[in-house]
């Protein structure tokens, strides 16, 4: 009993008798007087937001996709920005190889820029810039606009050697699960064909 029930007026037996018998009966309906503990599974935040909010309990976050072989690279793109390919993994990705002064590049880069923002969720389409001077390929970029998709700079041709790839313009599809399922040339309305095919499996 608490200390303020003390110091108040002991109240008469009949109402003490009726509080005894109102607090056991709803004892006995909850199976229990203190409700249990949070599961130590559960994030203490993630369940007092979903209490507060009166939404459904959050379902388990995913864990992470492994991230295949081919995915584990890093580099740096053409407007300075630190790239990492892990984060694509779960996904399939297209690997663009492409020089700045290469004509078929030129022919396949409006097919790329109008195709890679509508499946940038789903199937990302990277370029891989090479053979060339950085000032060169960033114009490519902006003529093409091309800014709206991650473009490598790989003038050191660190990536063209560990892909094998020795021509431009090379379209290297990995799959969700880290397989390189094509590596050679696709003219525009193959590679949207097999992006548009990607994105839906």
């Amino acid at each position: 009993m608490r200390s303020w029930h003390v110091r108040r007026r002991p109240p008469r037996l009949g109402t003490a008798v009726a509080l005894v018998a109102a607090l056991l009966g709803a004892v006995s309906c909850t199976g229990t007087a203190t409700p249990p503990p949070a599961s130590a599974d559960t994030p203490p935040a993630v369940t007092a937001t979903a209490a507060a909010s009166g939404s459904p309990t959050a379902a388990p976050a995913q864990p992470p996709a492994r991230v295949p072989d081919t995915l584990r690279f890093t580099g740096t793109t053409l407007t300075g920005t630190a790239f990492d390919a892990a984060q694509f993994a779960g996904r399939p990705v297209v690997l663009w190889f492409w020089a700045p002064w290469c004509a078929t590049c030129a022919s396949q880069a409006w097919t790329v820029a109008e195709i890679a923002p509508r499946y940038r969720d789903t199937v990302p389409i990277i370029g891989v810039a090479g053979l060339g001077e950085q000032r060169a390929m960033k114009d490519f970029v902006t003529e093409f606009e091309l800014a709206g998709t991650p473009q490598i700079d790989d003038r050191a041709g660190a990536l063209w050697r560990r892909f094998k790839v020795t021509e431009q313009s090379t379209f290297l599809i990995i799959d969700r699960d880290g397989k390189v399922v094509h590596q050679g040339f696709l003219d525009g309305e193959a590679l949207t064909a097999r992006v548009t095919a990607l994105a839906g499996a």
